[in-house]
């Protein structure tokens, strides 16, 4: 275990010495507090063992790579895991090729917990090797030129029609999300998260390397954690922008946590969240420990909700972790009719977007985020893409989750020079 002097320094040299390797994972916690997190931030490099599969038995397949190592591994859900789990398939287009699940077993590990370092994996002198690591950032072009997939027009059609669902009684609610894309474009991927992670700093923040795929998130959503017998899981439903104005942004504030749209769609979601625990829990278990807590990010204000329960002992948390895939949040209600018309609205695969990624130790606790304000990078095909979207409901109006959609992709749309 090491002290740190200067934290900030160490965190850049050692997310540079990890990205040397073919694999590599970042999670940054960004000096957010809260009482489920093990770690301030934690960075895996090289990988020992890998495990990639497509949807069909991948769950089952982790709990045996899990099982048999019986060591920590880091890694991702792609969000077309609901084919494997429920009766659906993705048929949209998808440029970036992620697999549907990768975990590896990283042959280094460092964990940082107020103030100190430590190697949970590996030779106690790559502390000392990172300390001492030089790095050159790449030189990249300083605007990207960015496309969507939907134009205004075509996105606020898509939702008018969803509503339409609504009122049909199909669903009470529904992600809906578009796509925003450059092709041909090579960035330095270390350098874009860094930038980004200082632009929009979020508690489930995480650098994601496997060989020329890439992860640069600043997610401030926690999709699922299990700390002992305790799973945790704190959707975000419900937006407001902020003010340099201090008086105005607790205004602005103020109104969220009042906002009856927000909080009608944000309540479809803890039941749905909820729901899911169940298939999981001690019976009587599920507790809604917090309802329309409001949380501000630099770009954003967001409430937040918080479930928990006690997990049976007779399910395994993999299966935990299945029965709440893909998160209630990015889906809808109900999820299985949401899911099938987010595939028939939507023109891009979502892959790993609104997927998920994290770790999982060798007692079993495990914390994951969901992947959203995230940029994903194919650096063999030179392509980028980021995802934007939110909640469709009776009372939404088509241009204003337009505008919300803008608003979220602020923070990465200011990286790339847009």
């Amino acid at each position: 275990m090491k002290n740190l002097q200067n934290i900030s320094n160490f965190k850049q040299k050692a997310l540079h010495w990890a990205n040397q390797f073919e694999v590599c994972c970042f999670l940054d916690s960004n000096n957010y507090r809260d009482a489920y997190s093990a770690y301030d931030f934690i960075i895996a490099a090289d990988a020992h063992h890998e495990l990639k599969c497509a949807a069909g038995n991948a769950f089952d397949q982790l709990k045996s790579f899990y099982s048999f190592h019986k060591q920590w591994i880091f890694g991702f859900f792609s969000y077309d895991l609901k084919n494997e789990i429920e009766d659906l398939h993705s048929n949209n287009s998808d440029h970036l090729n992620f697999p549907d699940l990768y975990f590896f077993v990283p042959k280094y590990l460092i964990a940082f917990k107020n103030g100190n370092a430590e190697v949970l994996i590996g030779p106690e002198s790559i502390l000392a090797e990172i300390d001492s690591f030089q790095f050159k950032p790449e030189i990249q072009s300083k605007k990207v030129t960015i496309a969507q997939r939907l134009l205004r027009d075509e996105y606020v059609q898509k939702v008018e029609a969803l509503k339409d669902h609504i009122i049909r009684g199909d669903i009470y609610e529904v992600n809906f999300c578009h796509e925003f894309f450059a092709e041909n474009i090579k960035i330095d991927p270390v350098q874009t998260f860094e930038a980004l992670n200082q632009v929009s700093p979020t508690p489930f923040a995480g650098y994601f390397k496997v060989h020329d795929k890439y992860i640069l998130s600043a997610t401030p959503e926690r999709f699922l954690c299990k700390r002992g017998s305790k799973l945790t899981s704190q959707p975000i439903k419900g937006t407001a922008k902020r003010s340099a104005d201090l008086a105005e942004d607790e205004a602005i504030k103020l109104r969220l946590r009042n906002d009856i749209k927000e909080q009608a769609e944000n309540v479809m979601i803890v039941d749905l969240v909820r729901h899911d625990l169940t298939k999981s829990a001690v019976k009587g278990s599920v507790t809604v420990n917090e309802l329309f807590g409001i949380y501000s990010f630099p770009q954003v204000h967001q409430m937040i909700s918080t479930i928990s329960c006690e997990l049976n002992p007779e399910i395994h948390f993999i299966d935990a972790i299945k029965n709440a895939f893909p998160m209630g949040s990015m889906t809808g209600a109900p999820k299985v009719k949401a899911m099938k018309l987010i595939e028939e609205y939507e023109v891009t695969k979502r892959g790993i977007y609104s997927g998920s990624f994290g770790c999982i130790s060798p007692d079993g606790d495990f914390d994951f985020n969901v992947v959203i304000r995230s940029i994903l990078y194919h650096a063999k095909s030179k392509y980028l893409s980021f995802q934007v979207g939110g909640a469709i409901t009776y009372q939404s109006d088509a241009a204003l989750e337009y505008e919300e959609c803008l608003l979220k992709a602020s923070a990465i749309l200011k990286v790339l020079g847009n």
